[in-house]
């Protein structure tokens, strides 16, 4: 069984036993008291674990190991020493392992307050050897590890080391399924997350959260209320199907909230989780590559955002996998999905989401999208998409761009699909005369919620009333362009339903069942979108 561990920096007695209470209330099962900056009174101490809410991990971490204790260690360690002789004693007690090498008399010390096979005295402490590596990996990962194997006294071994990419949580998970002796294995900082929440997963001894996002003790901490609503904490086993967000930058990324509130929703054995890869082919082709190969990994797919899109076409071409044939056409692609023999397939659920939301609102089928015109504003990645999608069912488009070389050559680039494609200046958007208008630009996104693709171009002919107006910025939710054509009478579409519907797309394919799309509303609706 792996436990949950909060970490409470301690301060004063109140603090650390009304911090270890709230942590109960939360669902912890342990707490681990770090008293590095309290060790003056050695009773309070005392007190401390005599009357904590919950089994305690006690530690003091030097600072020459990440912590913030600047005494030596014989002080340390007879402190240590003092409450494990105490009538309440903690459930483990964390030591480093250069500490316990560094002389028999340290050892001997914490081998009179920890339980091991030669003990003559009753305790149930159990001694934890850790090691810590602010760096990244340490290149004697595996002598430490054995070093802590060997000693005796230690019944839990704890490594811990800054994640450089995410190819580091799986040699984490790796050290878990090894079954040395109980075992912790954590990367820290953001590329690190996973091995935070799928220690469950591997067997871990424990992972440790914070109560509040900014009372972590390590870099990548999250909170127990992260671990456990938004990433499934209680329900995450052996077979956990895992997903995630590739992207760099992904830290504010909505779909976990999304994804796994559908799991959750829908009953789905997953858990959806940010990944960072840096940019380039190679970095994404050796994260993906790695993680595909990892089995008891479990992974099954991924929202693919900047800067990958067109790297994750190369990487299924180049890995025999399937590649959605608009999707090739458009040149990007945004969902994973691993097939359950394994093989990959690479999609663009963007246009799909783009074409529902529409046709969800004239209610009407794709097909009646023939001969409708259609105005697109902006000739990038979201443009590239919804133009594929509308002309392929019809539609007349003209893409309106402020460089015109570019709008010209997403035009050519789609010259044989069936609708017809043409292009024009941004300032010609005051000419046009289409029942939809589409807009695929950046203007009007936070922070910069002012800006709108119409200001000083709106349309004269044909607007308002029956007219459709979609915007596919999500952020804020209500952008000066769709209040302009609210004010006009225009019917509006936000970019919230084009994000709840390429993820709802996503979720089919991982799933084989049906997104739950008022769920994912509702998610969207409460998670911080700026008015």
């Amino acid at each position: 069984m792996t436990h949950l561990a909060v970490v409470i920096m301690v301060h004063n007695l109140d603090q650390a036993l009304a911090a270890s209470a709230r942590a109960a209330e939360q669902g912890a099962d342990l707490v681990e008291f770090r008293i590095d900056r309290f060790t003056d009174d050695r009773d309070a101490v005392r007190q401390l674990v005599e009357q904590a809410s919950l089994p305690c991990i006690l530690t003091c971490r030097p600072n020459w190991e990440g912590g913030y204790y600047d005494g030596d260690d014989q002080s340390r360690i007879s402190l240590l020493e003092y409450v494990g002789l105490g009538v309440c004693q903690p459930t483990y007690m964390d030591v480093e392992l250069a500490t316990y090498q560094r002389s028999a008399n340290l050892r001997q010390k914490i081998g009179l307050v920890v339980d091991h096979p030669n003990q003559l005295r009753p305790t149930r402490t159990g001694l934890i050897l850790s090691s810590h590596d602010f760096d990244g990996r340490p290149i004697d990962l595996h002598q430490r590890i054995e070093a802590m194997t060997a000693a005796v006294a230690c019944r839990v071994i704890k490594v811990v080391w800054m994640a450089r990419s995410l190819r580091d949580n799986l040699e984490a998970f790796e050290i878990l399924t090894q079954h040395h002796k109980p075992t912790i294995a954590l990367c820290m900082g953001e590329a690190g997350l996973a091995s935070r929440v799928l220690a469950k997963k591997f067997g871990a001894l424990l992972t440790f959260a914070s109560l509040e996002s900014d009372s972590g003790t390590a870099a990548g901490q999250i909170t127990v209320k992260q671990l456990k609503s938004l990433y499934r904490w209680d329900v995450l086993d052996g077979e956990t199907r895992v997903y995630g967000v590739i992207g760099h930058p992904v830290s504010h990324s909505k779909g976990p909230a999304i994804h796994n509130g559908g799991f959750d929703t829908t009953g789905h054995n997953g858990v959806y989780l940010p990944m960072p890869i840096a940019p380039g082919y190679e970095p994404f082709k050796a994260t993906v590559s790695s993680w595909l190969a990892m089995a008891a990994l479990h992974f099954h797919g991924a929202s693919v955002t900047l800067p990958h899109k067109q790297n994750l076409l190369r990487f299924v071409r180049e890995s025999g996998g399937e590649v959605e044939p608009l999707a090739e056409r458009i040149g990007a692609a945004n969902t994973l999905t691993v097939r359950e023999d394994g093989a990959t397939y690479a999609s663009n659920t963007d246009y799909a989401a783009a074409l529902e939301a529409v046709c969800a609102t004239l209610d009407c089928d794709r097909d009646d999208l023939k001969g409708q015109h259609v105005a697109v504003i902006g000739a990038g990645g979201v443009a590239r998409a919804v133009v594929a999608g509308f002309a392929q069912h019809g539609a007349n488009i003209t893409i309106y761009n402020r460089t015109p070389e570019n709008a010209a050559a997403l035009a050519a680039s789609l010259e044989d699909i069936p609708g017809k494609v043409t292009t024009a200046r941004l300032e010609d958007l005051r000419n046009a005369r289409c029942q939809i208008y589409i807009n695929c630009t950046p203007l009007g996104m936070h922070p910069h919620s002012d800006a709108s693709p119409i200001n000083g171009n709106k349309p004269t002919n044909g607007w308002g009333p029956g007219t459709i107006v979609f915007d596919t910025i999500y952020n804020p939710v209500h952008t000066r362009l769709l209040r302009q054509a609210r004010d006009d009478g225009c019917v509006t579409i936000s970019g919230i339903e084009m994000f709840v519907r390429q993820a709802a797309a996503q979720f089919r394919q991982w799933t084989q069942q049906d997104a739950p799309l008022d769920v994912f509303r509702r998610i969207m609706a409460t998670t911080d979108n700026t008015d």
